[in-house]
């Protein structure tokens, strides 16, 4: 997983799926949530988590999942 780091405060998550379906995982959902808890913690926030796959992507803001 990548992090992309907006400013110091702020971040937003990508990573792909080898399998080319960018459809978030119940995995990819619960673990997008407990890094937005463990980085609240810290005073950042995690504004996205994008899944990339081979003819597209998908957002989980844009899904409403987080």
């Amino acid at each position: 997983m990548l992090s992309i780091q907006c400013d110091s405060k702020s971040h937003r998550m990508v990573h792909n799926h080898p399998s080319g379906d960018p459809t978030p995982s119940r995995a990819d959902i619960e673990m997008t949530k407990v890094i937005i808890d463990a980085a609240k913690a810290l005073d950042i926030t995690v504004h996205d988590h994008v899944i990339i796959g081979k003819d597209g992507h998908v957002s989980l803001k844009g899904l409403k999942l987080i």
